[in-house]
């Protein structure tokens, strides 16, 4: 049975609405939350009928679309899931729908020798072999790295469609600093991932700084939609980021850190470098001494410390006396 894109946003928002189960959904209610999603995303205004949210909950509840939705009505009046553990992102995929993917996934990789696809080739390979393990019902062979419990992930789709379609946010927004939230109006630029969490980039107005948010710490999202979007054309991420490690850029100047890592650890760095200014100075049976050109910030310490007692700061002076707090600090929660 085939499905328009508008009726996939829909039923995809009719699920959503129906795992909240801190509210209770009557009719009205799923017909709104389809109504802002149809305009959110495709900028539709004209209001939905009733028999059309009626009819995609039947559809929901049959087999047409291999949905069989636990779909009840209480009271007469609310609709919910029966068990609140089931959502159609949850179902298995449809033969027909395995054989659509796999040909995806041949066709992408025919591209993956051009330069601009590199970056594809780990996720078509991930895609290859989840197809594979749902087709033979075996364990898949690719495990990365996840955070299922992670929150803000159901932020990301809004999120990128806002900077697709250059829209400001009105963010709810709460630092780890922070006693209570705020809103703030946010002008996205790009979602980035950094150790499986991620965080959106842009600025609160043209002339502000980039503002770095977690997607974690974000409360709720909306379009400001009386606000005029400002796009700035000369932001490159790959320049910001070109002298830092991690997601924090602060306002300092690059410096050279010398470090000195023992021989058990060398082959980690040397194989996967810390940055991408690292060099190797030295090497002796004791270790290697690399230099990196960075901005020192919070990663840069966190990264070094979760090497412990394999690597040593030997300059500037100003971190390797602040690591060396640290570390005493550390120390001295297991004096007690």
């Amino acid at each position: 049975m085939p499905v328009n894109r508008n009726a996939l946003i829909r039923y995809k928002t009719i699920d959503k609405c129906l795992q909240n189960r801190y509210r209770r959904w009557t009719l009205e209610d799923l017909i709104k939350a389809c109504s802002d999603a149809l305009y959110e995303y495709e900028g539709i205004t004209r209001p939905i009928g009733t028999r059309t949210i009626q009819a995609d909950i039947q559809i929901m509840r049959s087999d047409k679309l291999g949905y069989n939705a636990p779909i009840k009505v209480v009271e007469r009046k609310y609709y919910t899931y029966e068990d609140p553990e089931y959502s159609i992102t949850n179902i298995p995929l449809a033969d027909k729908d395995l054989q659509k993917l796999s040909e995806i996934v041949e066709l992408l990789k025919q591209f993956k020798s051009f330069s601009h696809f590199k970056e594809l080739e780990l996720m078509i390979q991930k895609l290859e072999d989840t197809i594979n393990s749902e087709k033979t019902q075996t364990r898949p062979l690719i495990d990365m790295e996840k955070n299922e419990n992670l929150k803000g992930l159901d932020l990301l789709e809004p999120i990128y469609r806002a900077i697709l379609q250059r829209q400001v946010l009105e963010i709810e927004y709460q630092s780890f600093k922070a006693k209570h939230s705020g809103k703030i109006l946010f002008h996205p630029y790009i979602l980035k991932e950094y150790r499986n969490r991620w965080f959106v980039l842009g600025r609160k107005s043209k002339d502000q700084p980039i503002l770095t948010l977690a997607l974690d710490r974000i409360g709720q999202i909306n379009i400001a939609k009386q606000v005029n979007y400002f796009y700035d054309e000369h932001f490159d991420i790959n320049e910001y980021y070109k002298n830092s490690i991690g997601v924090t850029v602060n306002s300092n100047r690059p410096v050279n850190i010398h470090l000195f890592v023992d021989k058990t650890n060398a082959p980690y760095i040397l194989t996967k470098p810390l940055h991408s200014s690292q060099q190797l100075i030295n090497e002796d049976e004791n270790g290697i001494e690399i230099v990196i050109k960075v901005i020192p910030n919070f990663e840069l310490e966190r990264e070094i410390m979760g090497f412990g007692e394999n690597m040593k700061v030997l300059a500037p002076e100003s971190l390797r006396k602040r690591i060396q707090n640290r570390l005493s600090k550390s120390l001295s929660n297991y004096s007690g």
